[in-house]
């Protein structure tokens, strides 16, 4: 028997449901929410609302759903807070610092792993992120790939395989691109659901790229590209053509990789999300990706925390969508949006049904209407315009994950 609990008094509601409220955010005010389960029940004015097991009196404060943080590096061990000092004072940031993190992760057990896994998993939760995707990429072995899987797929809503984050110290390049297409892709292949590849100056060119999404299709398994980071690639136009979910970093993107990637949403198609990692552009004083012209020109856009530890050592989605305001161009609406529904998206998860790592059906994310997972924000503020207005201010007053209370 499930328990019915009744939000009402919400002074913004933020639904991302044009069916249910007005604008990019489908808003409605003075609004009332209903819980029962794991998912939403109601949703409507607040006058209008059933009766529940349990009332919550938002006191006019605002509701918008959890924050879905599409790509993250979390199965990780060690520090490199030296690089970073290093990279303030000048230094340039290049692909090959991972290896440090590969070697300690290597060192470490899978106990070690898990639970610095669920140290940010819990931060990221009491922060307001419902829905979290974690990437494999700090092993670079078969063993370790498998293992670094199995640990995400024990704590997170997605996993990806990223062999292909960079060719390992002492390793022969095209021979360890067999070995991600073969023998790893086989062996993780049943604890993922999406296969990444750092298409980078430093990691793999485009030829190699190609090999991997290629493979990573053969396998029955969605794919997403880590492309336009430091300078110009192919890696937009790869993952455009291949069909991936998702592309992401896209600090350096000519005419040609906008128009692609908003084309490929053309006739109602599915295409590929542009997701932009806004704390990772400050944190290597990289190019901010250009997300108010990716939306101008009609492309899907997500906005993610990049969560590692050598580039983006944050999974504050709140300051990602500040800095999406105030640096990058998007209406508060538009920067929720892309961190909620647009994250979704980006894991195909904006559906009715999906599946989580542990085999067990879901909701759709990143929105809040009847059917969806219940995954629940409520900030201590009349709108969600306060998450810019007030940036840095930690405001997150409630969260509800598959409606269990996390805050």
């Amino acid at each position: 028997m499930t328990h019915a609990i009744l939000i009402d008094n919400i002074g913004e509601l933020t639904t991302n449901d044009p069916d249910l409220g007005a604008g990019i955010g489908g808003r409605l005010s003075d609004a009332a929410v209903v819980i029962d389960g794991d998912r939403i029940a109601w949703v409507g004015p607040a006058s209008e609302a059933p009766a529940a097991d349990e009332r919550i009196d938002a006191a006019g404060r605002a509701v918008l759903p959890g924050w879905v943080d599409s790509h993250t590096h979390m199965v990780f061990a060690g520090d490199r807070t030296a690089e970073f000092e290093a990279r303030m004072a000048g230094e340039g940031y290049a692909a090959g610092g991972i290896n440090v993190t590969v070697n300690a992760t290597r060192a470490a057990s899978d106990a070690e792993l898990g639970a610095n896994l669920g140290r940010l998993v819990g931060e990221a939760l009491r922060d307001g992120t419902t829905t979290m995707e974690t990437k494999t990429g700090y092993g670079l072995t078969v063993e370790d790939e498998v293992r670094s899987a199995r640990v995400a797929a024990s704590q997170v809503d997605a996993v990806t395989f990223l062999g292909a984050h960079l060719v390992p110290a002492g390793a022969d390049p095209a021979e360890y691109v067999d070995l991600v297409t073969g023998p790893m892709l086989a062996a993780v292949a049943p604890l993922v659901s999406a296969v990444d590849v750092f298409c980078e100056t430093g990691a793999f060119d485009g030829d190699a790229t190609e090999r991997i999404l290629t493979a990573a299709t053969a396998a029955g398994l969605a794919t997403r590209v880590h492309g336009n980071q430091l300078g110009h690639g192919p890696g937009t136009q790869l993952a455009v053509a291949h069909g991936a979910l998702s592309v992401d970093h896209l600090g350096f993107l000519d005419d040609a990789d906008v128009e692609a990637l908003a084309g490929s949403w053309a006739n109602g198609s599915r295409g590929t999300v542009a997701t932009v990692l806004p704390a990772c552009d400050l944190s290597t004083r990289m190019p901010l990706a250009p997300a108010r012209r990716l939306l101008d020109a009609g492309a899907v856009v997500a906005i993610a925390s990049n969560c590692n530890p050598g580039t983006s050592y944050t999974s504050s989605m709140g300051f990602c969508v500040a800095t999406a305001v105030l640096q990058m161009g998007l209406s508060i609406q538009e920067a929720v949006r892309a961190a909620t529904l647009g994250g979704a998206i980006a894991l195909g998860m904006h559906e009715d049904r999906w599946v989580d790592p542990r085999g067990e059906a879901q909701g759709r994310v990143g929105v809040i209407a009847p059917g969806a997972r219940a995954d629940v924000q409520l900030l201590d503020a009349p709108s969600v315009t306060h998450l810019a207005y007030r940036p840095g201010m930690r405001l997150t007053h409630g969260v509800w994950k598959a409606g269990v209370r996390a805050v």
